[in-house]
């Protein structure tokens, strides 16, 4: 029998749900630290409750930084979190998906 997975599912160290809300926070830290580099968050940051085309994740928006294919980083952040993130420019949509993965979004980060 397999073991249900959930939040509060723990390594003996932390709990799913706590080392989510780190790296929710540590994003956020992240994209609000690029914006203030870049002086404009119009240029790196953004923020969209919407998929490009149109679809959602009931309760969640996309936080991501950088808008071209190949350099995109997103993450999708419980709404709870919005307001939070009022340093990234809003768009009714977001950027059109350039298919990265969780592995593509280390190396990019990495790579800043």
């Amino acid at each position: 029998m397999t073991a249900t997975v959930t939040g509060s599912t723990s390594d003996g160290y932390h709990t799913f749900d706590e080392l989510y809300d780190h790296r929710i926070t540590l994003w956020i830290a992240l994209c609000r630290k690029m914006a203030e580099i870049h002086h404009r968050s119009d240029d790196v940051v953004w923020r969209s409750k919407l998929h490009s085309d149109g679809s959602s994740f009931d309760g969640w928006f996309v936080l991501g930084l950088l808008y071209d294919k190949g350099e995109q980083m997103t993450y999708h952040l419980p709404l709870s979190r919005w307001e939070q993130t009022d340093f990234a420019k809003e768009l009714e949509r977001a950027p059109e998906y350039d298919g990265h993965s969780s592995a593509d979004v280390l190396k990019r980060i990495a790579a800043l």
